[in-house]
């Protein structure tokens, strides 16, 4: 159990092709082998879960809702996993349940978090619209229903119930975490419940926008193949998609890159062992990462892994190129990827239906967030172009070359030589780093004298030559 849970001492490793192989071929069997006040929670009076009705809750907690569900069906949907939930951390003791399918936690967790986002964007369009007078008032009557206290609480409560952050912690300092689990974390379906809630609420606090505290509850958990979520594929992609997309709000945009090449590198090497509905499912979010990955290199540019580069060339070629440029030009193609690429983000509170126009779209507001870092670094690209040439150089001469006078031109110098400072992960927790310089072009300003020193990178061509020899046959 200790070495499903987290599988090593390392986070964000690369391991050899042949790990990826085994991995991709032995899922089901891994997964198979492993076998407060909580109030509110919420609860529906009168309802007793047993025998048959309690497999068939089971079972429909993990089936997803269908995509032009009415209100009804989602206030129902809502009140059976309130029964549900309630059930299995409320019930006198721990609920004795064999799980239906070795990934079917995941699948609860996963679409419990999609019908909250759903709701929640379904809700802030009829409250922006303001047509609907009869939704907007059963709205407006049930502010609770798929409240964002609500899935959080669920989440935080299957995490305490299970001890999963205590038994993790165990695991890390190599004790054993039957000690801390208690009664409830040692049954299957509190221990996996726990562990998926934690990935959960990755997401959730994603969507609400605190990146920080998105990384921030994975402090237990060591991103590696070998991890219990790297089991169900689905997770494993959730998980490094909002890790990778937290780094980038957080303008840690090397460690972005890091984390999509290491998921999109490992999807490409093991697609050909993974042929199941689980692996259908993630397509979509496979073209997202390359999106993210595209605008992330574009702002801090750094050698990708030939496969990556190749698809992504493939993909956004002309788009890229346009993005790595620079100029204004380039920013309608920043708002477009990040648009197509970013979570649907919600908003914490209900929205005023009173007011519609008060409303502001989260997608948008974030969005905004964003292209204000990209316009401040827009001109670097430019700026790099003309440094390379030279290793020292009059500022009011590099000033007419970008067509704009002295005083600007030291403002964005400056600029660029803060932004290639990021922290940058080494071991420990995802939020910490040690504070590196990202470019392979460096400079220092002594009055009005640009000195310029370049780090030439050379080719692994070692690397190069095998990947292609082995292509070969």
């Amino acid at each position: 159990m200790a070495a499903q849970m987290n599988g090593g001492a390392s986070r964000l490793t690369h391991d050899d092709d042949s790990d990826d192989e085994i991995l991709a071929t032995t899922l089901a069997e891994a997964m198979q082998e492993d076998e407060g006040d909580y109030d509110d929670v919420g609860s529906i009076s009168g309802i007793q879960v047993t025998g048959d009705d309690l497999q068939a809750r089971l079972a429909a907690a993990a089936t997803p809702l269908e995509f032009q569900a009415g209100l009804p069906a989602r206030f129902t949907s809502y009140d059976n996993y309130c029964s549900l939930f309630h059930f299995i951390l409320n019930s006198d003791g721990p609920v004795d349940l064999e799980l239906p399918t070795y990934y079917w936690a995941w699948d609860v967790i996963d679409e419990f978090i999609y019908q909250f986002n759903s709701f929640c964007t379904y809700r802030q369009k009829v409250a922006r619209k303001g047509q609907n007078d009869e939704e907007i008032q059963v709205l407006r009557e049930n502010p609770q229903t798929w409240g964002c206290y609500s899935v959080l609480n669920v989440l935080y409560s299957l995490i305490q119930r299970s001890q999963m952050n205590e038994q993790l912690a165990a695991i890390k300092r190599n004790e054993d975490p039957n000690e801390v689990a208690g009664e409830y974390g040692s049954r299957p379906l509190y221990r996996m419940l726990g562990y998926f809630s934690i990935i959960g609420l990755l997401r959730v606090h994603c969507l609400l926008g605190d990146f920080t505290l998105a990384l921030k509850t994975l402090d237990d958990i060591e991103l590696n193949k070998k991890a219990v979520f790297a089991k169900v594929m689905a997770a494993h992609f959730t998980t490094y998609y909002y890790v990778g997309f937290s780094y980038m709000m957080l303008r840690r945009y090397a460690d972005a890159i890091r984390t999509f090449s290491h998921i999109l590198v490992y999807v490409s090497r093991t697609k050909g062992f993974q042929k199941n509905s689980q692996f259908d499912s993630i397509t979509k979010k496979n073209d997202q990462m390359y999106a993210l990955i595209a605008i992330c290199v574009a702002l801090c540019p750094v050698r990708l892994d030939d496969t990556i580069h190749a698809t992504l060339r493939e993909k956004y070629g002309d788009q890229f190129t346009r993005m790595q440029r620079g100029g204004p030009e380039a920013l309608p193609i920043f708002e477009e990827l990040f648009l197509s690429a970013c979570p649907k983000f919600i908003s914490p509170i209900p929205p005023d239906f009173d007011n519609p126009k008060h409303n502001v779209d989260p997608s948008e507001h974030h969005l905004k967030v964003f292209m204000n870092d990209v316009k401040n670094t827009i001109s670097t690209p430019i700026l790099k172009s003309y440094l390379k040439l030279y290793t020292t150089m009059d500022l009011n001469k590099l000033a007419k070359f970008v067509e704009t006078d002295a005083e600007t031109l030291r403002k964005q110098l400056v600029v660029y030589k803060q932004k290639n400072r990021q922290l940058r992960w080494t071991e420990g927790s995802l939020l910490e780093g040690e504070m590196t310089h990202t470019s392979d072009l460096d400079f220092a300003l002594q009055g009005d004298i640009v000195h310029v020193s370049e780090a030439k990178v050379g080719r692994r061509l070692v690397d190069w030559y095998l990947r292609n020899l082995q292509r070969a046959y």
